[in-house]
């Protein structure tokens, strides 16, 4: 999934409210920062997050694994490596 094309696809887009402090607020305003970009960023870069912890907790017995089998056979350039 591409950041961008979530980022721009207005027709694709739903009104949410959120609650946010007076004082944070004023300060984002004061630094024209656009929330909705913000927001959408934000979320982005937390679910990628998210998804890579999960993938790993959904395979961590396979990584766990191959390290094992590693650990006690090497891996097949082992013979081969000159550095």
């Amino acid at each position: 999934m591409a950041a961008d094309s979530r980022t721009t696809d207005h027709a694709r887009r739903k009104a949410v409210n959120v609650t946010v402090s007076q004082d944070l607020l004023a300060s984002a305003r004061k630094h024209n920062l656009n929330l909705s970009k913000l927001l959408e960023e934000s979320l982005i870069t937390e679910l990628k997050h998210r998804w890579q912890d999960q993938w790993l907790d959904d395979n961590k017995a396979a990584i766990d694994a191959y390290n094992e089998r590693v650990a006690k056979h090497g891996v097949f350039s082992d013979g081969l490596r000159q550095f």
